[in-house]
């Protein structure tokens, strides 16, 4: 296992990457195999992926995202949404725990009930936040997981969201959290690491 403090350390927010490049859909799918146990709030695993490699569609999700030329010469450009209604799915989540008899047919009710009225209870926004809540753990273990396997990358949130979901066709039910451009990095157009508090600074124990 590669040490971790070695690989928070070396990733960075690439702001230019190497052309031609390519990712293969195998290599993504060892990322997502790894992305795919990030937590979420009641297990109900907010996050969906929407990955564009298609050139031309690249550029028109470069338009959504103000011209941005990172977003040409990146291998992948992933879109992390958030889905507004993923408690909607408690049932089917956790149906494995009822047909392995971890929870009987009244718990199993119970569970479903209670995490379903949690989110209707607290009402529209409260779900948008909890879609961006979970779909930024999910995307922060995504990047990690990138660099583990070579891949740099770069979250961004200079995009319009709207455009975005017209170019993807992204219903309603989703909320566009973060784009993240992967590629190999361009290093040498590499700047120096910014600033960074000190520990004291953001931190209190009470």
């Amino acid at each position: 296992m590669e040490n971790f403090e070695q690989l928070v350390k070396e990733r960075r927010s690439a702001s230019n990457f190497l052309e031609n490049h390519p990712i293969s859909t195998k290599e993504l799918d060892e990322i997502f195999e790894l992305v795919k146990l990030a937590p979420s709030a009641f297990n109900l695993q907010h996050t969906n992926y929407l990955v564009v490699l298609n050139p031309e569609l690249k550029e028109e999700v470069k338009k959504a995202a103000y011209g941005q030329h990172k977003v040409s010469t990146a291998s992948a450009v992933i879109v992390v949404l958030g889905d507004k209604k993923a408690y909607r799915e408690a049932a089917r989540i956790y149906e494995g725990l009822l047909l392995l008899g971890v929870l009987n047919k009244q718990e199993f009710d119970q569970m479903v009930q209670d995490t379903v009225s949690f989110y209707e209870s607290r009402g529209e926004a409260f779900q948008r936040d909890e879609s961006i809540r979970n779909a930024s753990l999910s995307a922060m273990l995504f990047m990690m997981a990138a660099k583990s396997k070579g891949w740099d990358t770069c979250p961004m949130i200079g995009f319009d969201p709207e455009h975005l979901k017209q170019v993807l066709n992204i219903s309603d039910q989703y909320e566009p959290v973060l784009m993240i451009t992967l590629g190999k990095e361009k290093v040498q157009s590499r700047k120096p690491r910014g600033y960074r508090k000190p520990v004291a600074e953001f931190v209190t124990y009470l």
